[in-house]
């Protein structure tokens, strides 16, 4: 049977696709009022997605976008408390989080409150609100990834510090903060003993960054390291 329908579609093409075609048809006619309703379902999905997006999620984030512009405004004027809590003339992240924490401005919103609780020496509130930020953006996400890292060095907890600042230096590379980060990361490495871990921070920057204001006096820090482990 195998043998015979390959022949047919050799010898005689036109007559296999019409056979075809006759089962799809009488499928179809089979299944008319099921594959109706699967369709108008599916047009019935996408019209709810159309007017989501184009009447609830478009103005929601022009609004939140609206709403951040004075707070980042104060930020910038490092008022960090007008911008973080706001007034009664203006929201602060805080508000932008509450109201309109579904958007991307209520996510930027997160990223900006954590530094402002950073500044203001409230590292765990810091941490809680630079964790909940996700950022397509590299340098923005690298910068949170320190963020938290400066926020567990105020713990006094170096370790988390020093993970931090590993992944902030992981990041989309940059010439002025990725060697920052990793000069961070060496030092945390110092403190929890972890000489191996800094020298191998400290030489990336020598042999990456060599032009970086960290590079200056890596030469040291490497000396120092290298001694530290031939010790050990």
């Amino acid at each position: 049977m195998a043998k015979k329908k390959e022949f047919d579609l050799i010898e005689n093409p036109e007559a296999a696709v019409e056979a075809s075609l006759g089962k799809v048809e009488t499928f179809i006619n089979a299944n008319k009022q099921r594959i109706t309703q699967v369709l108008g379902g599916a047009i019935a999905i996408f019209a709810l997605v159309w007017a989501y997006n184009h009447f609830v999620a478009m103005p929601a984030e022009e609004e939140a976008q609206i709403a951040l512009y004075p707070a980042q405004k104060a930020f910038a004027a490092d008022s960090l408390n007008l911008a973080l809590n706001g007034n009664a003339n203006q929201l602060g992240f805080l508000d932008i989080i509450d109201e309109h924490g579904s958007t991307k401005a209520g996510n930027l919103a997160e990223y900006y409150a954590g530094l402002c609780y950073l500044g203001l020496g409230q590292p765990e509130e810091a941490i809680a609100h630079l964790d909940e930020f996700s950022g397509a953006d590299g340098v923005l996400s690298a910068v949170a990834l320190a963020g938290i890292g400066d926020a567990f060095a105020d713990l006094n907890q170096p370790e988390d510090a020093h993970d931090y600042y590993v992944k902030a230096s992981k990041e989309e590379a940059n010439a002025f903060l990725t060697p920052f980060f990793l000069n961070k990361a060496g030092v945390t490495a110092e403190m929890t003993g972890d000489y191996k871990s800094a020298l191998k921070h400290y030489q990336r920057i020598k042999e990456d960054f060599p032009t970086s204001n960290e590079a200056a006096e890596v030469d040291a820090l490497i000396a120092f390291c290298e001694a530290k482990v031939n010790n050990n």
